[in-house]
């Protein structure tokens, strides 16, 4: 097998949880584009079928459908429903996030608790029921989406002469315990063919972002510049295929050299 062979998809089923979102279409497309047979699932299922229909425009075999996270009745079906038509579950993406804390540090309690049953439990139930289907085949990667704001803590700076914060405890909460949480699954399901990595993005651009936030979150880089909509790609297909066959339990940072400062 050559070099670019190992980074080959093809004959794969994936599933990626929460893929309409900024680093979820980047994600979709990539596996698509490297041929795997590729899943995409949340809550927003017309958001899903929408960029479903601009992938399957361009041949890649993408397919929208819908789960909710919080509820471990509906992460079965979801897990039911691609065995059925795929029989096989070769690649997971955590990618789903909830982001109910608006009023960050002052919210309530109640608030805090509600994304940790979806962004803690929730994880915790799709990686066991997906991770022992692979486990019963004997191989299988599993992909965490983590972040920076698991690695490190708020960099108020980067917000001067913004309305924009960092205070929002549950994400930075949830976020670290998903790399620590990465190296309790590469370990459980390592001797049966499974690997399990988190990949750990830095900020994306969009045109919203005010322009105070953007000179000073890519001052904050190495590279000089905030993330866009295909430097996710390339980490994704290495860690879904043979490429990275020994790489598990580990952490990277995507980020331009955020965390490296």
């Amino acid at each position: 097998m050559s070099v670019l062979q190992m980074f080959s998809l093809q004959g794969k089923t994936a599933l990626v949880t929460g893929g309409a979102g900024l680093y979820g279409r980047q994600i979709v497309e990539a596996l698509a584009e490297a041929g795997a047979n590729t899943f995409m699932a949340s809550r927003n299922l017309q958001g899903l079928e929408l960029l479903a229909a601009k992938l399957l425009e361009k041949g890649l075999g993408v397919t929208a459908l819908r789960f909710d996270q919080g509820e471990e009745k509906s992460v079965l079906a979801l897990r039911d429903e691609i065995l059925k038509r795929t029989g096989r579950m070769d690649i997971l993406v955590n990618n789903a996030v909830l982001r109910p804390m608006t009023k960050g540090f002052a919210d309530e309690a109640s608030t805090f608790a509600e994304s940790m049953r979806v962004n803690a439990t929730g994880l915790f139930i799709v990686t066991r029921a997906m991770g022992d289907v692979m486990a019963e085949q004997g191989s299988g990667s599993i992909i965490n989406i983590g972040s920076i704001h698991g690695m490190v803590g708020p960099d108020p700076p980067i917000y001067e002469g913004t309305e924009m914060h960092a205070w929002y405890p549950d994400y930075f909460f949830h976020k670290g315990g998903m790399i620590n949480f990465t190296r309790f699954i590469a370990s459980y399901y390592g001797d049966r063919g499974v690997r399990c990595n988190c990949v750990s993005p830095g900020g994306f651009w969009t045109p919203k972002m005010p322009e105070a936030f953007v000179k000073n979150y890519s001052r904050r880089t190495f590279l000089g510049r905030l993330a866009n909509d295909t430097d996710l790609k390339g980490v994704i297909v290495f860690l879904a295929s043979d490429a990275s066959a020994y790489v598990t339990g580990a952490n990277i940072p995507v980020d331009g050299g955020y965390t490296a400062k």
